[in-house]
């Protein structure tokens, strides 16, 4: 009788605990990666690894205000090198990672929030370079420095143009004021803000190349009712002039 009683009182802590599950639904607490990228998202301290209130930046603001707004609860991480972070957010079932780049070959990959801003494609010289582009086929005689894993590095190699990659994009402002690269392949804004930041100041585009818009990539596993919730309080926030507020603290 008393196993009997027992048995009855697990079964029912299991049902209760499967409907709790139910209610709360299966992206409550997603798991979110970001790397530095300033000045989308950066640690604090300037290190390889942050978590929480550590982390800020554009996309880090923007996103905050998402799940706010959307009613959702997150963990928030920084992490390097991006491919890790890229990686994680592809295999594992309720993690995300943003700012990325939204590519066609990417796009059945993940499920997207956005965009949070945009990502222009440039090529950076020295400010006294002779060097002068009309498309990127006149680039191929030049050292081309560019960032491991990211989209730009992936492109260019995909055409051919062998980019000398680095693990932090920030390392190719000064290689380009030493003369160890001719030309820095990395986004805009996001390049001038990291050699500023490096004490490197005065470079010039020669090319502007592509055109991306940056994006909160979900894994596939997240339910589309989180992604649509999300991707209405980006709205909204767009609507009310919160995105643009953001953009204005760090630009």
């Amino acid at each position: 009788m008393i196993k009997r009683l027992l048995l009855v009182l697990a079964s029912a802590c299991v049902l209760l605990l499967n409907t709790a599950r139910a209610e709360t639904g299966p992206d409550t607490d997603l798991v979110l990666l970001t790397e530095n990228f300033p000045p989308y998202n950066m640690a604090k301290d300037g290190k390889n690894f942050a978590k929480g209130e550590n982390i800020n930046g554009i996309a880090t603001d923007i996103v905050r205000e998402m799940f706010k707004r959307a009613g959702l609860t997150y963990s928030l991480t920084l992490r390097f090198p991006w491919e890790r972070v890229y990686k994680l957010a592809l295999e594992n079932p309720g993690y995300g990672a943003f700012v990325m780049a939204r590519l066609p070959d990417r796009e059945n990959l993940f499920k997207w929030v956005g965009p949070i801003g945009p990502d222009d494609w440039i090529m950076l010289a020295k400010a006294d370079s002779k060097i002068t582009l009309d498309s990127l086929n006149d680039a191929r005689k030049y050292k081309i420095g560019a960032y491991k894993g990211d989209a730009i590095a992936e492109t260019l190699a995909k055409q051919g143009l062998k980019p000398i990659v680095v693990l932090r994009d920030q390392d190719n402002a000064k290689k380009l004021v030493n003369g160890q690269i001719d030309l820095w392949a990395t986004g805009d804004p996001a390049g001038r803000y990291l050699a500023k930041q490096d004490g490197v100041t005065g470079l010039k585009t020669v090319l502007r190349f592509n055109s991306a818009e940056l994006y909160l990539a979900l894994n596939k596993d997240v339910s589309d009712d989180t992604v649509s919730k999300l991707q209405a309080a980006l709205e909204q926030m767009r609507k009310d002039g919160v995105v643009d507020e953001i953009m204005g603290r760090y630009l």
